[in-house]
Order: C-alpha cells, then structure tokens, then sequence
C-alpha cells in the first residue's frame, strides 16, 4: 500500500506540477518512447542476470508491495517453536527429538506454529543446528561462527534481485538518453517541416530523456531499496535463531535463551515479555492436545 501511494503521489506532483506551468499533457503520451526505454531496460536485464534472479526480483516486488515483513506474530511462533525445541532437548532422549527435526511437516511441535512451517528456509535452518545440538561435539563459537556464515551466505541470495533491479534503475537514464537520441534524429529528418510541426518531434524526443530519469529514481529504484528493506527484516528471523540456541548451547534455561533472541528483534516489533510467556504457555497445551 505505502508503495502505491507514493507513486500516486509522486505521479501526482509531476505531472499536476507540469500542467500548472501551463504544459499540454499529450506531449508527455509517447508510447514509442515507452517502448524503447522499457524495452530496452527489460532486455538487458534479462542479459545481464541468470532467470532465477530474473523471477525472484518479481517476487521481491511482490513483497516489497505487500510489506510482507516479519510481524510480532511471526517473531512469537519462532520463540515459541524454539523453545519448545530445546525443552524437548533437555528433557526427552535423543531419538525421541529427532523425530521432530527430521520430519517438521509430521512434528506437533512445527504444526503448532504454522507460519514457521510455512518458511521452508527457515524450517530446514532451525532443524540443521538442532541436529548439530543433539550430536553433541560441536563447540558454541565454532556453531556460532557456522551460523554467521550462512546468514550472511542467505542475505548475499535474497539481495541479488535488489542488486539487479538497481543496476537496471542506473542504467535508465542513459537509456533514456538512447530514446532521445532517436527522437532527435528522427526531428533532423523533419527539418524542411513548419516550426511547430519540428518543435514538437523534438519535445518528443525529450520526453525519452525524462521517462528515463523518472523510471530510475521515481520508480524502480525505490522499488528497490523497498525489497531490500522487506529482505533484511525478514532475514532478522535467523538472527532470533541464533541467538537462542547459541544462548542455549551456553547453558542458559530455554525460558532464558528465548529472551536472547528477544532482544535481537527491533523494538518497533519486539513482542513484550509476557506475549512471550503467554505464547509458550499457550503451544505447549495445543502440543499436549495434539498428542
């Protein structure tokens, strides 16, 4: 929503701003200028980047318009399943743990918090480390260290769509540039035309030029720095994980390591202490109901 009303606005403020000055809005409808500018900023696009970035920039674009980031509900189930997790941990016998890690989609604990379940990535984070915890021999800083380098290895995937569709929102402009160009040669074979007739092929021509920069910095390029926005918060999740099992692995009570990565969440969205507790309290009752 917030997507769509800024580009109402600036669109708004645009062209409202230039027929103030007295300009003729039919000037700015050249959809030839259109074709060439997009068209070539779609092609080279699909040139410079492989398809699976290509269909994951349209669905980045897709969250980036729905906000589709992280909300205090998504933070409560992941503390929730994590700390049922590492109860199971400490008090059930290896085997019986394993059957929750190695099949979630089947796990009471994983079906109590769907939206977690419904993150595969997320799913399959969480159950590798728990795995690591029940073999027992790997030391906190060296998981530590292993975690820091798939987050970092996770961001680096979902910011390639950002990286690409700002290099696509740079090179608008000098497209546009192309598209004026054009125009401009077109306007040089007119030259024998009346005045009017030749001041209005070179307006056209100029209109490319702004289609240009306007797609790259009122368009494109904040669509962009909105995925990357949606891609961080999301990416938070895993940062709560680590937190909490690395906290865990140190020896701290489940009750306690949950807090750890409590505190890593933004505070415009950190859930309170007791949403916490009540959110706990509340899945292990539907998991003892479940079984």
């Amino acid at each position: 929503m917030g997507i769509l009303i800024g580009l109402v606005v600036t669109i708004g403020c645009v062209i409202g701003g230039f027929m103030a000055m007295g300009g003729h809005i039919q000037v700015l409808v050249q959809p030839w200028e259109v074709v060439i500018i997009c068209g070539a900023a779609l092609g080279t696009f699909l040139v410079a980047n492989p398809m699976k970035v290509v269909k994951d920039a349209g669905k980045g674009t897709l969250e980036a318009f729905k906000q589709s980031v992280p909300k205090e509900k998504n933070y409560l189930e992941v503390l929730g399943v994590l700390h049922s997790l590492m109860r199971e941990l400490k008090t059930k016998s290896r085997s019986e743990v394993e059957g929750h890690i190695d099949n979630p989609n089947e796990s009471p604990i994983f079906q109590a918090f769907p939206t977690v379940i419904k993150n595969q990535d997320l799913t399959n984070f969480i159950c590798d480390y728990c795995r690591i915890i029940i073999i027992g021999n790997a030391r906190p800083h060296e998981i530590e260290a292993l975690m820091d380098e798939e987050i970092h290895t996770i961001r680096s995937d979902k910011l390639k769509a950002y990286q690409a569709l700002t290099q696509m929102s740079d090179g608008f402009p000098a497209i546009g540039i192309c598209a004026a160009v054009l125009g401009v040669v077109k306007a040089m074979g007119a030259l024998d035309k009346p005045p009017e007739v030749l001041g209005g092929l070179i307006g056209a021509a100029l209109v490319g030029t702004f289609l240009g920069i306007f797609m790259s910095y009122c368009v494109v390029g904040p669509v962009a720095t909105k995925i990357k926005m949606v891609r961080d918060k999301q990416n938070r999740l895993y940062v709560v994980v680590k937190q909490t099992l690395l906290a865990y692995m140190n020896g701290s009570l489940p009750q306690v390591a949950i807090e750890f990565g409590r505190k890593t969440i933004s505070s415009y969205d950190r859930p309170s202490i007791d949403a916490v507790e009540q959110n706990t309290m509340n899945a292990g009752g539907d998991m003892k109901k479940a079984a």
